[in-house]
């Protein structure tokens, strides 16, 4: 055995690295799911020439991004209803207050924090494995277990009829009991989509798709202005508020459909794609990410290694700051547009504009992400000083300065998003290994929901029309303190990434190759335990685990 091989690296390598740890040995039902089939056709499909790879890009932009981005669009207008149905008769027909709406906005968000509080208080009270048990986010725990595709189309399918039943709700009981449902059904839709680029795209489109895939957040609310702007000129009996509700449910209970036939659960399973296409859709993603595509089984070391990884804590953090903010867009722009003075079909108008800039930004985002596509830190500190800019001109310019005053509106607004794009795909491409990736999902959307939670009440009536405590914590916390911590989370990355390199750079070719195989255990047809040889990047390691995953700061 070399010197190499039987010394343990110093330092801050040997947090990261265990060189002479053994050779990663498992049953067969730990590995990735897509195992079996390029094991056994691997070998059959030809090289990945640089036309076939075009082509296969070419289908996997059309379907995957095409279908995410239509499910995404949908999402986020099915969001902003509320904040369309304040200007289209919901204060007049159901007679709640300002507050009360504020709690409505809140309330969405206890449907996606009180299903995590739920399930760790009752599975805590059924297993001696607390650990264990607060992994168990309904959402994400049947994601992991359930078919993929079919899961995502369930979730569609209940947040659609979740607004349709809005339009028997009169009373603020009745839509608090929905906001709660649509929160639930919407919890773990954005990670389940996460979860999907990881699974067919490689590192370097991962990064600058994000931006691609978020448009259609910054395109839901020019559909929904338009929508909204059509149904003022409406003269039902019913009201706008109810006519918005049914258009937006009854498009996602289509788009469910659409979802449960064509939706795949993994690049193994995508009809789209010919046989050899799928295999070199699993090994190329594998092979730029050194981590594995899907695994059914929760493994408990992979959650435990989560919540001790400060990393983890540093994302769910940065997202509890960040979206400090989210209610500007999606519950206060209407309102406070329609404070300035602008009516109700004006506002429409505005909240288009703000979503077309939404759209520019996106694709600057996603140009500079394709151009630089390292220094994440700085991205998100980028997209954050137009926000605070914004921001400042909000608290200082005066009342009566209205397009100066919605030029800066719209600047907060709709800049920062880009930081939260970027800060929730790194979310999980930092980490390896299934069960930490979902894991590190929950928690990013723990800190994303209680922050929604709060956002709302911020903005005290009493503080209206300024709102400057509002604004103040917003530019503190959300728009400064995010991307400090961004920062932080690339120090950590970038020194792990050091060790690591050093370590690889130590071994022999001989050496790399020899410690980049596992093995993987199963019954043969005689019962005997028999074990082969394959890549550790099927074995569902963590980044922790695999001395070769380097991270991407």
């Amino acid at each position: 055995m070399s010197d190499t091989q039987s010394q343990e690296p110093k330092g801050p390598v040997q947090s990261v690295v265990q060189a002479d740890r053994p050779k990663p040995v498992l049953s067969e039902k730990y590995a990735d799911e897509t195992l079996r089939l390029v094991e056994e056709y691997g070998d059959q499909v030809g090289p990945l020439t640089p036309e076939k790879e075009s082509k296969l890009r070419f289908k996997l932009y059309l379907y995957m991004m095409g279908l995410i981005s239509a499910i995404n669009l949908l999402l986020f207008i099915d969001k902003s209803t509320l904040g369309y149905a304040a200007i289209l008769g919901l204060f007049e027909e159901t007679g709640i207050t300002k507050a009360q709406y504020n709690d409505l906005g809140t309330f969405f968000y206890v449907g996606t924090f009180s299903a995590f509080l739920e399930a760790l208080l009752e599975f805590s009270l059924t297993s001696p494995h607390l650990g264990y048990l607060a992994a168990q986010w309904p959402g994400h725990y049947a994601m992991q277990k359930l078919p993929f595709g079919k899961f995502i189309s369930v979730l569609v399918f209940m947040w659609g009829v979740a607004l349709l039943l809005h339009c028997v709700a009169t009373k603020f009981a009745g839509l608090v009991v929905l906001r709660i449902v649509l929160g639930a059904c919407e919890s773990v839709v954005v990670p389940a989509m996460e979860m999907t680029i990881g699974m067919f795209f490689n590192r370097k489109e991962q990064s600058f798709l994000q931006p691609v895939f978020w448009i259609t957040t910054q395109l839901a609310p020019v559909c929904a202005a338009f929508i909204s702007y059509g149904l003022l000129w409406t003269h039902s009996h019913v009201l706008p508020w109810k006519l918005f509700m049914i258009i937006t449910g009854g498009v996602s209970i289509l788009l469910s459909i659409v979802t449960w036939f064509y939706y795949p659960n993994n690049p193994g399973d995508a009809k789209f794609l010919t046989l050899e296409q799928k295999v070199h859709t699993i090994q190329r993603v594998q092979k730029s990410s050194q981590s594995s595509i899907e695994q059914k089984q929760f493994k408990k070391t992979q959650f435990l290694e989560t919540l001790r990884d400060p990393v983890s804590w540093l994302f769910c953090l940065q997202a509890f700051t960040l979206m400090m903010s989210n209610n500007l867009t999606y519950g206060q722009q209407n309102l406070i547009t329609t404070a300035l003075g602008v009516d109700n079909l004006g506002s429409t108008l505005v909240a288009a504009a703000g979503g077309g800039f939404g759209v520019l930004v996106c694709i600057a985002g996603t140009i500079a992400l394709r151009l630089w596509p390292s220094n994440l830190a700085l991205h998100g500190l980028v997209w954050c000083v137009p926000a605070i800019a914004g921001g400042i001109g909000m608290v200082s310019m005066a009342w009566d300065q209205k397009l100066g005053m919605l030029a800066c509106l719209l600047l907060a607004g709709h800049t920062y998003g880009n930081t939260y794009i970027i800060a929730l795909g790194w979310t999980t491409s930092s980490a390896a290994g299934y069960t930490k990736k979902l894991t590190r999902n929950v928690m990013f959307m723990i800190g994303y929901s209680v922050a929604n939670l709060c956002s709302p009440q911020i903005w005290v009536p009493k503080d209206a029309p300024r709102y400057y405590g509002a604004w103040i914590t917003q530019i503190v916390v959300s728009w400064f303190g995010t991307p400090l911590i961004l920062f932080i989370i690339q120090f950590v990355l970038r020194r792990r990434n050091k060790a690591k390199q050093q370590w690889i750079d130590s071994l022999t070719e001989e050496e790399k190759i020899e410690k980049q195989q596992g093995e993987v255990e199963q019954l043969d047809e005689s019962g005997n335990l028999v074990t082969r040889k394959v890549d550790i990047a099927m074995l569902d390691l963590t980044d922790m685990e695999n001395p070769f995953f380097i991270y991407p700061i």
